[in-house]
């Protein structure tokens, strides 16, 4: 059985507050490939800095960007990753973010799809987290939030035959 707290329970333990603040807005990069060998579409998760949780690469609004060129930047400062961005959304996913007053509020992340291209050895974030390509299934039985893990099943749908 696992352990970890859901989505859920999170929102119910903190449901006062989070309900009496502003939610939020980010944008993230659900990062693809396809590995070659065995035709399955891997993808790229990385832990969070502040609690190693498995995440995909996001990043707060920039001004004169584009929802997609945010995520794209946050793919390569945080992971080390570039490709082809899709403008349009593949979906939306919500989590609980920890303010830096101890309180949690919800934010909102828009996802689009990269296919990466290219990995770097040098990125701003480097060292600070851990990064693994894993399948669609394993990214979803690693991630808390439940939207996501549909993100990732939608998107190895959408790409499984192609």
């Amino acid at each position: 059985m696992d352990a970890r707290p859901t989505f859920l329970s999170c929102l119910a333990l903190n449901a006062s507050s989070v309900f009496r603040k502003l939610s939020f807005e980010q944008y993230g990069a659900l990062c693809y490939r396809r590995n070659k060998p065995r035709r399955e579409i891997e993808v790229l998760l990385i832990t969070s800095r502040d609690t190693s949780r498995w995440v995909i690469p996001k990043g707060w609004p920039m001004p004169g960007k584009e929802p997609h060129e945010v995520a794209a930047r946050e793919a390569f400062e945080e992971a080390g990753v570039r490709g082809k961005t899709k403008k349009k959304p593949l979906g939306y996913f919500s989590y609980l973010k920890k303010l830096d007053d101890g309180s949690m509020s919800l934010c909102l992340v828009q996802v689009h799809a990269m296919e990466v291209d290219e990995e770097l050895d040098r990125f701003p974030e480097k060292g600070q987290r851990q990064a693994e390509w894993v399948t669609c299934s394993e990214a979803a039985a690693r991630v808390i939030e439940p939207e996501l893990k549909g993100l990732f099943r939608l998107l190895d749908g959408r790409l499984a035959h192609k």
